[in-house]
C-alpha cells in the first residue's frame, strides 16, 4: 500500500504542478474563460487512464484464458512499467527548470488556435502522467491478495499530491520541489527494481526463461514473510526471503547502477529565460 501510494503521490503531484501553472497562466492574463476547456482536457485525461487502468485488469483476469498467456501478459506489463518509471524520474530531473515556460508556451498557442486547441493542450500535458499511473499501478499490485487496499492508498496519494498543489498554488506553503523529487525518485527506482524482479518472476512461470526451481537464497529464518516488516519489504521493493536466481540479478542489476546514476549530482546550466528553476512553485494568481 505505501508503494501505491507512493506512486499516486509522486505521477499526482507531477500532475497537479502541470494544471496548476496552466491555470496560473490562464488567471494572470485574464483569460479565465478558457478555463473551462483546461478542466475538460484534464478530466479527459483522468477518464483515458482510468479506462486503460480497467483495460489492462480485464485483459489479464477476463480476456486471457490461459496461466501461461496470464503470466506473460504481466511479466510485459512489468517491463514496460520500469520503463516508464525509469523515464519519468530523469525526465522530470533534467526538464524541471524548463516545464513551466515550456507549459506557457504551448499555451499561448493553443489560445491562438481556439478553445479545443486548449482542452488539447490540456489533456496532453495530463494524460502522460495518468497512463504512467494506470500501467505503473497495475503492475505494483500483481501478485497482492486483494486489490482494494493498494488503490485506496493510490488515491490517498493522488488526493495528498492535489491538497500540495493547492497550497503551493494559493502560496500558503513553499517546498523544496527538487529535493521531494529526488527523494521520491530514489524510492521509485527501487519499487521499479521490485516491479522488474516480479516481471521476471513471471517470465519463469510462463515459461519464456529458466530457473523457476533455482533459488538464490532462503532467508526464511530471518525474514519471516508473515511478519510486518517482511510484508512491508515484499510489498515496497519487492524483497522476499527465496528469491530465484533470475529475479536477484534483476533487482540489482537494475536498482544498483540506476540508484547510483539518478543520485549522481547534475551538471548545473544555466537556466534558460522565462523558465522556473524545480524549487520555485507555480506562481499564485495575481490579486
Amino acid at each position: 500500500m505505501f508503494a501505491t501510494y507512493l506512486i499516486g503521490l509522486r505521477e499526482g503531484l507531477e500532475a497537479t504542478l502541470v494544471v496548476s501553472i496552466l491555470v496560473a497562466f490562464l488567471v494572470k492574463a485574464e483569460r479565465r474563460d478558457r478555463l473551462v476547456q483546461v478542466w475538460a482536457g484534464v478530466g479527459a485525461a483522468v477518464a483515458l487512464s482510468v479506462l486503460v487502468g480497467w483495460l489492462l485488469s480485464y485483459t489479464s483476469t477476463t480476456l486471457l484464458a490461459k496461466y501461461e498467456h496470464r503470466e506473460l501478459f504481466e511479466a510485459v506489463t512489468s517491463v514496460l512499467a520500469v520503463v516508464f518509471v525509469t523515464w519519468m524520474i530523469f525526465w522530470m530531473r533534467s526538464a524541471a527548470r524548463s516545464i513551466a515556460g515550456e507549459l506557457r508556451s504551448r499555451l499561448t498557442d493553443a489560445l491562438a488556435v481556439g478553445s479545443v486547441a486548449v482542452a488539447v493542450m490540456a489533456f496532453l500535458a495530463v494524460v502522460r502522467e495518468g497512463l504512467e499511473t494506470s500501467l505503473i499501478f497495475y503492475s505494483a499490485v500483481q501478485g497482492a491478495a486483494t486489490t482494494a487496499g493498494p488503490l485506496y492508498a493510490l488515491l490517498g496519494g493522488i488526493a495528498t499530491a492535489v491538497a500540495i498543489g493547492w497550497v503551493l498554488y494559493a502560496g500558503a506553503v513553499r517546498i523544496n520541489l527538487s529535493t521531494f523529487f529526488t527523494w521520491t525518485g530514489a524510492l521509485l527506482i527501487l519499487v521499479a527494481a521490485g516491479i522488474l524482479k516480479y516481471g521476471v518472476h513471471d517470465f519463469q512461470e510462463a515459461g519464456a526463461l529458466p530457473g523457476l526451481t533455482d533459488v538464490a537464497f532462503d532467508i526464511s529464518g530471518v525474514l519471516d514473510p508473515s511478519s510486518w516488516y517482511g510484508a512491508l519489504l515484499a510489498g515496497m521493493f519487492n524483497i522476499t526471503p527465496a528469491p530465484t536466481v533470475l529475479e536477484v540479478v534483476a533487482w540489482l542489476g537494475y536498482g544498483v547502477p540506476v540508484l547510483l546514476l539518478f543520485l549522481r549530482p547534475a551538471r548545473r546550466t544555466p537556466a534558460a529565460a522565462g523558465t522556473t528553476p524545480a524549487t520555485t512553485p507555480a506562481p499564485a494568481p495575481q490579486q
